[in-house]
């Protein structure tokens, strides 16, 4: 099964995307690595699924991309021959959205408008979305 997996350098997509190469699954992440938490963390996470990839023998892709980037969630559907969605990607914190309310905006409302339409557009339904609560 080749899954998307967003936000899959955060912590909860990290330990995700690695247990499905684990498992034997394809994964695509996809991640912005902004620097709201230390991106050197986030650096070591990809090299550590990767290694887990090689290591396991799953196919294990990256895109560095923004989700709100509708041309790259689109181009990421159409390349990659996707079987589900696990969406985590979400921009934290809530004192910080008082002091940047639009990096929620394109996180947590386009990104997921982005990823749903992606879903839609390949005739999926819902049932093959799992998102963040």
């Amino acid at each position: 099964m080749k899954i998307l997996v967003t936000g899959n350098v955060g912590f909860i997509g990290f330990h995700t995307a690695k247990r499905l190469l684990e498992r034997g699954d394809s994964v695509v992440g996809v991640d912005v690595v902004n620097d709201y938490y230390d991106p050197t963390i986030k650096e070591a996470r990809l090299k550590i699924l990767e290694e887990t990839a090689g290591r396991t023998g799953s196919e294990y892709v990256f895109l560095r991309e923004d989700l709100a980037d509708l041309a790259a969630v689109t181009a990421a559907f159409e390349t990659h021959g996707l079987d589900r969605v696990i969406h985590l990607a979400a921009q934290a914190g809530v004192r910080y959205s008082l002091e940047n309310p639009h990096a929620y905006v394109q996180s947590n409302l386009v990104a997921f408008t982005n990823i749903f339409e992606g879903c839609r557009h390949n005739g999926w339904s819902t049932s093959r979305i799992v998102t963040s609560p």
